[in-house]
């Protein structure tokens, strides 16, 4: 499905830059249950991401700073978008070093499995977002081994503070 958007602001602290997906495209996938979808932008750019909803019966598709930067996109910009559902097991692209990680701590695996898809996105993205193999890895450990530590509950800022004193 396509549609052209401009980027917005919603200038708020949780959500800011965006665009909007029409209600019909938006309800096509919701109604199928498929929240996560993959968004082609402008034709160069595939990101996995979610529609979101705003309430009122709006959705958006949140454009983060990388993305923007990338696509040299600012409030007001023309966005050509195309969606498709995503059929990957995670939504997100899943790191070579959280794998590698699961496969050698079985009560860190089956903590991780046992999360929601969301706090399991939460996971991997915190992993994959280092460029550096190394500190990939790093975080991996850690992040399982906070699993651990706290019986499969993620206390986000207690996370935080372990992954800062690493640094």
């Amino acid at each position: 499905m396509e549609f052209t958007a401009r980027v917005e602001n919603f200038n708020t602290k949780l959500w800011s830059y965006h665009v909007k997906v029409p209600g019909p495209i938006a309800k096509h996938f919701l109604d199928q249950g498929d929240k996560r979808v993959v968004c082609k932008l402008n034709d160069s750019l595939e990101v996995q991401c979610a529609i979101m909803p705003a309430g009122e019966g709006v959705y958006f598709i949140n454009l983060n700073k990388k993305i923007r930067d990338q696509l040299h996109l600012k409030e007001g910009s023309k966005v050509s978008v195309h969606l498709e559902k995503d059929n990957s097991e995670f939504g997100l692209p899943f790191p070579v070093e959280l794998d590698e990680v699961l496969a050698q701590d079985k009560v860190g695996k089956d903590y991780f499995f046992k999360l929601t898809p969301g706090k399991q996105r939460n996971i991997i993205y915190g992993v994959s977002q280092v460029k550096n193999t190394d500190l990939r890895i790093q975080r991996a450990m850690i992040m399982i081994e906070h699993l651990k530590n706290n019986k499969g509950k993620i206390d986000f800022r207690q996370l935080n503070a372990e992954l800062k004193s690493t640094q």
